[in-house]
């Protein structure tokens, strides 16, 4: 959700962004249901910028559910993370797994092609959101 507050002068990220107002839009609509988890929320929360942060963590308001951390999640992220998975990513991932989540979507290209390469065999399917979105009508 950072690359709405994102430099939106290059087109990549204009496109990225608005593929994400378009899933949030569709979030608010009931189409769609945003899961959150403790890990986003703390890294939501760490972002130095206030502006930033407190208007990123309005959009987890939007969140149907979020994810407690528990032991199991931590045991996955550890091992995602000894595969080359960021850590913040690996969290992600694991929480996303714990939720049964049909999709996790990053704007990360290196996030992107560890799972798309199977590394660590994620149980989520991982795509950029502009991906995700490029055949929906417009």
């Amino acid at each position: 959700m950072s690359r709405l507050t994102d430099d939106q002068s290059q087109p990549r990220i204009r496109h990225e962004a608005d593929a994400i107002e378009s899933i949030l839009l569709a979030v608010a609509k009931g189409s769609l249901d945003l899961i959150s988890s403790e890990p986003l929320e703390d890294e939501v929360r760490r972002n130095p910028n206030t502006e930033l942060r407190l208007e990123t963590a309005s959009l987890l308001l939007l969140a149907s559910t979020t994810i407690q951390s528990t032991s199991a999640v931590a045991q996955r992220a550890k091992q995602l993370a000894a595969l080359g998975y960021g850590s913040f990513d690996a969290l992600h991932l694991a929480s996303a797994e714990a939720a049964k989540a049909d999709l996790l979507m990053t704007t990360d290209d290196h996030f992107l092609k560890l799972a798309n390469r199977n590394i660590g065999n994620p149980l989520v399917k991982v795509e950029n959101p502009l991906s995700w979105t490029k055949d929906w009508p417009q």
